[in-house]
């Protein structure tokens, strides 16, 4: 019937307003079945649930119809307004409308304006809205704003789909959010309104003026500025930069974890481990499980199974099957520890190794209660009861220390204060022990090897002697003020009695055994170290790892979220522990590509 527009020959009348239409044609344009709210702001009335589903006309402005290129669409175009339609709590204008009130669908085109309550505004350059789903498909400089109680967030992009049914908007054409915190940019991504979440898959960026983040999938909350990461991605920032493979993020106040092959450069210091946690506020990172703590200045690292670093204290305090290694002179040194501490600036840092401390390099181990070591000093302290083992030597004493030349870093000298005593057991008759005691004991490195050892005050020594070979001549038993001995491939090469020597060599059947041992001997060769494995003890090798809470695959992080909130006081540790679920997501097929056509039945 709208055909009746053609008449006295003229062409269809585009332009025409349709209140300047005569009242017979407006009647029959009335039962063709297009219902128009001519009425400026009328609202249109809904009888059924059939009407409820239509869309309607609230400003139609001017009317026509063109057969030809639109079949069955009632063409509406904007006066000094633009058009208006309504349907189900959402408001679209454009300039320019082609309506299938069959098909219950239209397209909008020309400054399209999408409102949906005072919440959501979508403007673009074309929409195409189906009434049956109440999907839109915006193109052409879209813009998605959002009013959220946290501040307003934008979506531009060049496409985007947006579903009112389930209240969510999707991109596959690249996309930029920006909120009052972050920029956000992706080339695949979805909008979660009612949750205030985003989606972001496939070269994920987010810009901020004190960091950048980029990940291969990410799920964001624009209310808590949370960022949930799955797939490899890097968070930099002005000192510190972090790579995980999955993780957490708070974005408001740079704080977050990872639990996926987890990295963090920071001050100096490399941290790795299963579960890495860091805080930029409090300056603070710790990490738990197969630990790597890696100091870049003096190439020094921390072994363990739960850490903590400070930024301010530029300290390092490690636990469970906690070791350290260094390297001097080309050697590893392992330092173990029920607890290690490193503090301070490099050129005045000190290292800690509490209870149970024990180290090992090729040459030369020991056991303490615990080991303190000066960066500006040079020194390793060895703290109550200690020993340590150079080649076959024991040797013991109320305290040791080992020094180090300063320039060179090489160990130079060894010193054994009160009760010092050296022990090896007779390694050709294999009888007995060959023993020397004083006072203190004084040592020489050299190239690594320790030379030269002067014993003073109160000297006492026991030798088994034999010629060329290997023979006992017998056992020397001597006391004096000093004794001097040089070394040669950890063993005695020439012993020197030093002011009012006493004794004797006796042969071996006049010398009881009772009278072989100096007072004091402690033969401790069962506790000798000699491998690195051999620092750890029973208790640390079956050690009971933390169970690491996962985080859940996004389709379940909602859930999180809301518990995180909950939570918000204590955002990582109070949230119950699980099972670990750090597992890489699984791959998405991703969606296809649409074309995009004239064709006003096109719909997505």
């Amino acid at each position: 019937m709208l055909n009746l527009i053609r008449f006295h020959g003229k062409k269809p009348i585009f332009g025409q307003n349709l209140k300047e239409l005569n009242p017979l044609l407006r009647i029959l344009i009335f039962l063709s079945g297009v219902t128009v709210s001519v009425a400026q702001g009328q609202a249109p009335v809904k009888n059924d649930s059939v009407q409820n589903k239509q869309i309607n006309i609230v400003y139609g402005a001017n009317f026509t119809k063109n057969e030809e290129q639109f079949p069955g669409a009632s063409i509406f175009s904007k006066d000094s307004r633009q058009v208006q339609f309504e349907h189900q709590g959402a408001d679209l204008w454009c300039d320019i409308a082609i309506y299938y009130q069959k098909e219950n669908r239209l397209r909008a085109l020309g400054n399209v304006r999408l409102q949906q309550g005072d919440s959501i505004k979508l403007t673009s350059g074309k929409i195409n809205y189906d009434g049956e789903t109440k999907l839109a498909k915006a193109y052409e400089d879209v813009l998605l704003e959002a009013q959220q109680a946290s501040g307003p967030v934008t979506l531009r992009t060049d496409t985007l789909y947006f579903d009112r049914e389930k209240q969510e908007s999707y991109y596959n054409s690249s996309g930029t959010i920006v909120d009052s915190t972050n920029t956000l940019t992706s080339k695949i991504g979805r909008y979660f309104m009612e949750l205030n979440k985003y989606q972001f898959l496939d070269s994920v960026h987010i810009d901020n003026p004190q960091y950048t983040l980029d990940s291969e999938q990410l799920d964001y909350y624009t209310t808590s500025k949370n960022a949930y990461m799955y797939g490899p991605s890097t968070i930099t920032g002005e000192t510190y930069k972090i790579y995980c493979e999955r993780g957490f993020y708070d974005t408001k106040v740079e704080s977050g974890y990872g639990i996926k092959n987890t990295r963090i450069d920071y001050n100096n210091r490399i941290i790795e481990g299963d579960s890495v946690y860091f805080d930029k506020a409090t300056e603070f990172a710790s990490a738990t499980n197969n630990i790597v703590v890696t100091d870049t200045v003096n190439n020094g690292v921390i072994r363990a199974h739960y850490a903590e670093v400070f930024k301010a204290k530029d300290s390092v305090f490690a636990t469970k099957r906690a070791v350290s290694i260094s390297l001097v002179e080309q050697d590893s040194l392992y330092m173990h520890g029920d607890t290690l501490m490193v503090t301070g600036k490099p050129q005045n840092r000190i290292s800690r190794a509490f209870h149970n401390a024990k180290f090992y390099k090729t040459d030369l181990s020991g056991k303490c209660d615990s080991i303190h070591f000066s960066e500006k000093t040079g020194i390793t302290q060895l703290i109550k009861d200690p020993v340590i083992w150079n080649g076959e030597n024991q040797m013991t004493g109320d305290s040791i220390h080992l020094i180090s030349n300063l320039k060179t870093e090489k160990l130079d000298s060894l010193k054994v204060i009160n009760n010092a005593f050296i022990v090896s057991w007779d390694s050709i008759g294999k009888t007995g022990y060959n023993q020397a005691k004083g006072k203190d004991l004084f040592g020489k490195f050299i190239d690594n090897e320790l030379k030269i050892i002067d014993l003073v005050k109160n000297t006492e020594i026991i030798y088994y002697m034999y010629n060329d070979d290997d023979e006992l001549i017998g056992i020397d038993k001597t006391i004096c003020s000093k004794i001097h001995i040089t070394m040669a491939n950890n063993d005695v090469e020439d012993l020197t009695f030093i002011t009012d020597p006493d004794g004797d060599i006796f042969p071996e059947k006049e010398l009881p055994p009772e009278s072989r041992k100096l007072k004091g001997f402690v033969w401790r060769g069962d506790e000798r170290i000699k491998t690195k494995e051999d620092i750890f003890d029973e208790d640390d090798n079956n050690i009971e790892l933390a169970v690491i809470r996962g985080i859940d695959h996004p389709i379940d992080i909602d859930a999180e979220e809301a518990e995180r909130r909950r939570n918000s006081g204590d955002p990582v540790n109070g949230i119950p522990t699980g099972n670990d679920k750090a597992v890489r997501p699984e791959v998405k097929e991703r969606p296809k590509q649409i074309k995009v056509t004239s064709d006003p039945n096109q719909f997505q």
